[in-house]
């Protein structure tokens, strides 16, 4: 029999919040349902696991995941309310707005892929959300579907919310005086599935690796698969590096994309950073016009150079249903096997 979860039917706070049930647990902490009588409301309340409290690295991430969200108001981006240390025993929280639907993730595997008329709309907000990060010098870093979650907004259906930041790339704009940067050139943190090549290589990374995280989302969403067949999260970093991405025509020969669509589709899942959209923004109305004008071409995607699924809530908690998915690798060791695998391709074209 588990023992009981110490913070369940625990007030904290000075009374302000009544811990209700867990609805997600993730590498860091675990995600709960809190009611607050005062603001006669529910949220959600991160706490970060008290085992890792000592970790000075984890409790600087998890600051800074905090401080990022709280500065955050895009009504796409989960709100944050209020983040800080327990005064009974140190542990730190996040209150968040408690959100009642379900992700990308949960909702593609439940319903099936979308049409482009459901998908891109969704899209375009999330657009939304990351153009106001990036200008606030934000990176996400983990952009995948399980972070996209879709709740009514009154009216309003598929209304997206962006969540967990917790791997976001602070840059110099956002650091505070005296801040040790935590990630490194040759590290690699992430999901492999949806990671940029440069992220895959552990180089410094900046908005546009977003846009082709997102757009390797956009891909899933439309097809129900991902833009490249792989078995291992070795062999996805590997095929972001050097493989070109599968057409979506191709992907799922069923299905028909407009011409439009499949070209910024390509263009956002580019090699090379520069060029890939340079904005959120951008990616935006690209999308937006590739939905209006289904049947005119835009402009192509250069050509690839030769070298080179959870409960409702706020949670920021990747749930086991994605076993491919991990979210620390050392950068070393997968640039390392990186270019074995491409040693080992070149070697094999030459026995050919």
């Amino acid at each position: 029999m588990r023992p009981k979860d110490p913070f369940i039917g625990r007030t904290i706070l000075d009374g302000q919040f009544e811990i209700l049930q867990k609805i997600g647990t993730g590498g860091m902490g675990s995600v709960y349902k809190a009611s607050q009588p005062a603001m006669n409301r529910m949220v959600a309340i991160k706490i970060l696991h008290p085992k890792l409290a000592a970790r000075k690295d984890l409790v600087a991430r998890f600051r800074r995941e905090a401080r990022a969200m709280s500065q955050l108001t895009h009504p796409n981006t989960v709100k944050v309310f209020m983040y800080g240390e327990l005064e009974e025993d140190g542990s730190l929280y996040i209150v968040m707005e408690l959100l009642e639907g379900r992700n990308l993730n949960q909702t593609v595997r439940r319903e099936g892929p979308m049409p482009a008329e459901r998908a891109i709309p969704v899209l375009v907000q999330v657009c939304g959300a990351l153009q106001e990060a990036h200008e606030m010098g934000i990176v996400h870093r983990d952009l995948k579907p399980e972070n996209v979650f879709l709740c009514n907004q009154g009216a309003l259906a598929d209304f997206p919310k962006v969540l967990d930041f917790g791997l976001a790339k602070v840059t110099e704009q956002q650091m505070r005086p005296g801040s040790v940067i935590l990630t490194q050139e040759g590290m690699v943190f992430g999901t492999p599935e949806f990671m940029s090549p440069e992220q895959a290589q552990g180089k410094t990374l900046d908005a546009t690796s977003d846009i082709y995280s997102l757009a390797v989302i956009l891909y899933e969403v439309l097809t129900g698969k991902l833009p490249f067949a792989a078995k291992s999260p070795m062999e996805y970093i590997q095929k972001h590096v050097v493989e070109p991405p599968i057409p979506l025509n191709q992907r799922v020969p069923d299905r028909h994309f407009p011409p439009a669509l499949e070209s910024v589709v390509a263009k956002a899942l580019s090699k090379r950073p520069q060029d890939r959209y340079q904005s959120a923004a951008d990616f935006a109305r690209a999308l937006a016009s590739s939905l209006t004008h289904g049947d005119r071409t835009t402009e192509p995607g250069p050509p690839e150079p030769a070298d080179g699924a959870r409960q409702a809530a706020a949670a920021t908690v990747a749930p086991a249903a994605r076993p491919l998915s991990v979210g620390l690798l050392v950068g070393v060791a997968a640039v390392c096997l990186v270019l074995g695998v491409m040693l080992a391709i070149v070697g094999m074209a030459f026995l050919r």
